[in-house]
């Protein structure tokens, strides 16, 4: 898998994007994600990629020129399965979408900024919007670090427990079932006795009957 970022900001993703599990990742060649810097395909001087809104409305938003000339740059050397924009009036991302994305060859993800982006962009350059929750950011960088390291860690190999991913909340519509390690008692608080039975059935059971609760207790909208 291929992971394109364009940020006007890209310092932002410089911490997410080289630690845990991503480096791992991008260590073993598993996947690579590359972060383009906006402002090196605009032509003025002074390196600026936003201008004020048409139509007297507050705020700056990012040009449409640069953005296309890097889109174009991009996919004129490989295809992309998507174009993603991060914004919060896309499609709401979840486990199911990053399931989905994981799988994909190629993705370029354009973080939004400043009041927007010029909406012939999404109009005619972007073929997906997701967003990460109902609130707004001051850019898109922090959904597309939670997006990459969402899809990348769904990838054989880049984590030591591939099970691990699969039993994750939300891969099922539930939420996981609560965890316990070492010592099996602590200020006299107790780990479940069926989780140091060594009964692997019933443990199963047990663990599916508590992410059944909990997901009635916390998130029932997902048993819906």
């Amino acid at each position: 898998m291929r992971i394109d970022i364009i940020s006007a900001v890209p310092e932002l993703l410089e911490s997410p994007l080289n630690y845990s599990i991503i480096k791992r990742a991008r260590d073993k060649g598993l996947v690579e994600v590359c972060v383009h810097n906006l402002r090196d395909y605009c032509t003025n001087k002074h390196r600026r990629v936003d201008d004020y809104a048409f139509g007297f409305s507050a705020g700056m938003v990012l040009q449409i020129e640069p953005i296309d000339r890097i889109i174009s740059q991009l996919k004129s050397v490989r295809n992309y399965d998507e174009v993603i924009y991060t914004s919060p009036d896309g499609e709401k991302f979840d486990q199911k979408m990053a399931n989905r994305l994981s799988m994909s060859r190629n993705l370029i993800i354009l973080c939004g900024h400043y009041k927007g982006i010029d909406h012939r962009i999404r109009e005619h350059l972007i073929t997906k919007e997701i967003s990460i929750g109902d609130f707004v950011l001051t850019g898109g960088e922090l959904p597309a670090a939670i997006m990459t390291d969402a899809l990348i860690r769904l990838i054989p190999g880049a984590i030591g427990d591939e099970q691990s991913a699969l039993s994750d909340s939300f891969q099922d519509n539930l939420l996981a079932p609560p965890v316990y390690t070492r010592p099996a008692e602590y200020k006299g608080w107790k780990v479940p006795d069926i989780l140091l039975s060594g009964h692997q059935a019933k443990v199963d059971e047990w663990n599916h009957q508590q992410s059944v609760e909990r997901t009635l207790l916390l998130r029932p909208d997902l048993l819906k």
